[in-house]
């Protein structure tokens, strides 16, 4: 079976990147952009960066901001109606991956209409078209969206999260701009890192890795681990490093899947509407322990690249704990909670467990799972 890699067709990167766009568009005939944001980053100014950068080049733009953190059904239909009202052409989504998710959907649906109903995206859809022209601006270092097939939305009817999978969807340009990113709050920071180190180390331990995308992971591991504290205190070498190793981390994760930790977190924030980097840190180590005996050596690789020192003297389950409790030690150095005790509640585990054992993300997980066993680890950490 061939390994298949799918990346953006380009990608710009490092301070002052979104000074790049403007060029893109005109090489690329663009007339009017659908900027797709969220409303706190057009309060803040963020968003304002780039439709500034428009504005010196007289290019033509509307913004549509009806957007929520976990993005719904109904944000992505109200977002296909305000597009074909627009008159736009191609696509600028500025945020996270609630704005960059709803601009993929938003995106595939104009051009796949008999796709309008969002829920018949769910897993890998068989649409027969690019999705609108999308220019990728991230301002968390986390998501990766800006490289990755993948999207999530929330059905609010359901309480459940969906992800779609599609090579049609993957933005044309990616802008990775630190600079956009030196806004972020320190929670915000350190949740989106944390998201960023679990694409990372699910993306290495997946059903589905090869030899190309633990490059990418490893890499990834390396970058995020030595940044991410540095970005949660704002430096710039932090934030350069972050913008940098959650993107590498998107070019492995994307073509390889993912595993139960974002199972478990999709229910959380569908339910109740938990940041998904808080959801995903604080089951990372646990779901680690969980996974570990189907890991061969890659927790060795893993605790090298989070910087523990004299790995190769190590046991095999020696290095495997060494490997959970670098992940444990950087969650907690950012401030993330340590469990779920003031996040879920017992009467939902049931539900929240069969919610994760359906999500697309479960069958790349390396260990076989089940209900019971994704109720056990809820549990654990209650």
């Amino acid at each position: 079976m061939a390994n298949r890699i799918v990346l953006n067709e380009t990608s710009y990167h490092g301070a002052g990147a979104i000074k790049e766009i403007p060029g893109e568009v005109k090489v690329r005939g663009f007339k009017k952009a659908f900027v797709c944001s969220d409303p706190d980053l057009i309060k803040f100014g963020v968003t304002k960066k780039v439709t500034d950068v428009l504005d010196g080049e007289g290019m033509d733009y509307e913004i549509y901001s009806d957007i929520k953190a976990n993005p719904t059904i109904e944000n992505v239909q109200s977002g296909v109606a305000a597009f074909k009202a627009s008159s736009a052409d191609y696509i600028i989504a500025i945020g996270g991956g609630s704005s960059m998710d709803t601009a993929k959907a938003v995106g595939i649906i104009i051009t796949n209409p008999e796709f309008a109903d969002v829920r018949s995206l769910e897993g890998v859809a068989p649409t027969k078209n690019p999705c609108v022209p999308i220019i990728a601006v991230p301002t968390t270092a986390g998501t990766a969206a800006e490289v990755t097939i993948n999207y999530v939305i929330t059905d609010v009817e359901k309480k459940r999260k969906f992800v779609c999978v599609d090579t049609h969807d993957i933005p044309v340009i990616a802008v990775v701009d630190p600079e956009m990113m030196a806004s972020m709050p320190k929670g915000l920071t350190a949740a989106t890192g944390m998201d960023a180190l679990t694409h990372a180390i699910e993306g290495y331990i997946t059903k589905g890795a090869w030899a190309m995308t633990d490059m990418f992971h490893l890499k990834a591991i390396e970058i995020i681990s030595a940044s991410l504290r540095g970005a949660v205190e704002n430096t710039p070498e932090g934030r350069e490093g972050m913008a940098l190793g959650q993107y590498v981390a998107g070019m492995g994760f994307s073509n390889v899947g993912l595993g139960i930790v974002h199972s478990m977190a999709h229910s959380l924030g569908a339910v109740y509407d938990t940041p998904h980097g808080v959801a995903n840190a604080i089951l990372l180590p646990t779901v680690m322990e969980y996974n570990a005996s189907c890991t061969g050596e890659k927790y060795r690789e893993i605790a090298r690249a989070m910087g523990v020192l004299d790995v190769d003297d190590m046991s095999q389950e020696e290095y495997r704990k060494a490997a959970v409790d670098a992940v444990k030690k950087l969650s907690q150095d950012v401030g993330i909670p340590a469990d779920l005790k003031e996040i879920v509640k017992a009467e939902d585990v049931d539900f929240l467990s069969e919610s994760a054992f359906a999500d697309a993300c479960r069958p790349g997980n390396p260990r076989d799972t089940s209900v019971e066993e994704i109720k056990a680890l809820y549990k654990s950490l209650m």
